[in-house]
């Protein structure tokens, strides 16, 4: 029988050679997100989007981590005045806008090595963090160990935290400390959200992901599965998705903000659906339905209208000209 460390297991399952993120149809074929899968819900989130460029006057959207480039074909038809560039593990999909630019990464953590000095641009990375594989951790009375897996799914107790991840959640987790207390620990998606905000020069970063702050962690973790439409356990296997919610204050962007009350600031919702487009347009009206229904699913309260968005604007320019100054 052999044990893997959840992290180590968990960055085979997703993106190693037959990982999850890496098969033919992608995670549209077992889940549905604000990109894709809600009728309506990608136009709604491409609106938020680029309104969000406008007020940080980004004339660039990268979308990290994009799937298949469900999002880009949607902002590519509302703002053809960007330029669009997607990234992700697998080659640039055959259905993509071509007026949209695409990077194969590595997946995970890692940022392409191409991507750095990005200008003027907004940096999404949507349900990104929460698949950046994590240690994960449990207090078994008297320290914290490492949680391992076995190829059935089978978990156990293995050595003991490093030292580094012993001081972030000394840091960062309330309640560490606690017999049975399970901990994610973010110190990888700490480092993997740094590196995508040092490729930016100037522009605004974006992440977007279910997720907790210092005062609301999680008492026995979130780490779990989805596979053809359900959630199920966790498994490392390549055939399921393996996910956990993301410490988003320990980040470091000055702004978080809830889903449902950015699109409230931005203005984005949709007019009620006239009826008078039933009798003289009705693909119209039924277009109008599903926006208006779909901005109904992407802000409410105990669903995807609870999704943070951090916001984190960067001008190195503005920084290199200040440090001259002095």
């Amino acid at each position: 029988m052999s044990w893997t460390p959840w992290e180590q297991a968990w960055e085979d399952a997703l993106y190693g050679e037959r990982g999850f993120y890496r098969s033919t149809h992608g995670p549209a074929a077992h889940f549905a997100t604000s990109a894709q899968g809600i009728p309506g819900g990608g136009a709604v989130l491409a609106r938020a989007v680029v309104a969000l460029a406008r007020v940080h006057r980004a004339r660039h959207i990268l979308d990290f981590a994009c799937g298949r480039g469900e999002l880009l074909t949607q902002l590519s038809a509302l703002a053809p005045d960007l330029t669009l560039t997607g990234v992700d593990v697998v080659d640039r999909p055959a259905d993509l806008p071509q007026d949209a630019a695409w990077v194969a990464g590595p997946g995970g953590a890692q940022v392409p090595p191409g991507l750095h000095g990005l200008s003027d641009v907004l940096v999404l990375a949507h349900e990104w963090l929460d698949v950046v594989p994590c240690p994960v951790l449990r207090h078994d009375g008297r320290r914290l160990r490492v949680v391992e897996i076995d190829q059935h799914g089978v978990e156990r107790l293995g050595a003991p935290a490093s030292a580094a991840d012993q001081r972030w959640c000394e840091d960062n987790w309330p309640g560490w400390d606690r017999e049975d207390s399970r901990i994610e620990v973010g110190r990888t998606r700490d480092a993997a959200y740094a590196e995508l905000r040092g490729s930016v020069d100037s522009g605004v970063v974006v992440t977007i992901d279910y997720g907790h702050l210092r005062d609301a962690r999680p008492d026995g973790g979130t780490l779990m599965g989805y596979r053809d439409g359900q959630a199920c356990a966790p498994r490392p296997d390549g055939s399921t998705d393996v996910t956990a919610h993301v410490a988003m204050d320990t980040l470091g962007a000055p702004r978080l903000v809830r889903q449902r009350d950015l699109f409230t600031e931005l203005g984005i919702r949709p007019e009620a659906a006239d009826d008078a487009l039933a009798r003289t347009d009705p693909p119209a009206y039924l277009r109008s339905l599903a926006l208006r229904s779909a901005y109904t699913a992407l802000t409410a309260s105990g669903g995807l209208g609870d999704f943070w968005w951090s916001v984190d604007p960067v001008s190195r320019r503005q920084d290199a000209a200040t440090a001259a100054s002095w």
